[in-house]
């Protein structure tokens, strides 16, 4: 499992900020891949890339000029990050997905056509998920996608009033199993 033990110790240092004791499945990963349709993209942004799996999944399916801006909080995995993960297409930022719009804007980003998320809204306290949550619908392009996948459906609150009712579906062929919802802004 890539990153694995990486991912392990992550969870024991902040198991609030990092929701898993395992990274996803190479299942989940092409679902986010699919669902985020990044194989079309042009911009993409990954909020808590953790040890990178979805971030490579991402890379392979991304078109040789898009852009992929890797979003992480902690520095452990970020420093992870910025040693394995060499491709000239990813942007990697340590910093709060709280920092999405200044960041795209430093990067002179176009508003992204997709958004996908890893990071924990049910541990996070409400008004950083709400504020995070804000901010994604505001910088996602319009007929962009916002795809987080997550342990409880937290997400959903945070997310409707802002971009409307998600799909939801479950990817069972993960540890654990997870609920992937996806958005796709009007």
């Amino acid at each position: 499992m890539r990153g694995g033990a990486e991912f392990l110790r992550g969870f024991v240092r902040n198991p609030a900020q990092v929701g898993s004791v395992v990274p996803s499945s190479p299942r989940l990963e092409q679902r986010l891949v699919r669902n985020g349709c990044i194989a079309q993209a042009k911009c993409v942004v990954e909020l808590g890339p953790g040890t990178g799996g979805t971030t490579d999944a991402i890379l392979q399916a991304l078109p040789p000029a898009a852009r992929l801006m890797a979003i992480e909080l902690d520095p452990h995995f970020h420093d992870h990050l910025r040693r394995t993960l060499h491709d000239s297409r990813l942007l990697l930022e340590h910093a709060s997905a709280e920092r999405i719009a200044e960041l795209l804007s430093a990067r002179r980003l176009a508003p992204p056509d997709t958004i996908i998320s890893g990071i924990p809204f049910s541990t996070m306290p409400a008004e950083v998920s709400d504020r995070i949550a804000s901010l994604v619908a505001q910088v996602l392009r319009p007929g962009g996608r916002f795809v987080a996948y997550q342990v409880r459906a937290h997400v959903a609150g945070f997310m409707t009033p802002y971009l409307g009712e998600p799909v939801r579906e479950w990817e069972l062929l993960n540890v654990p199993p997870v609920r992937v919802f996806t958005w796709v802004k009007a």
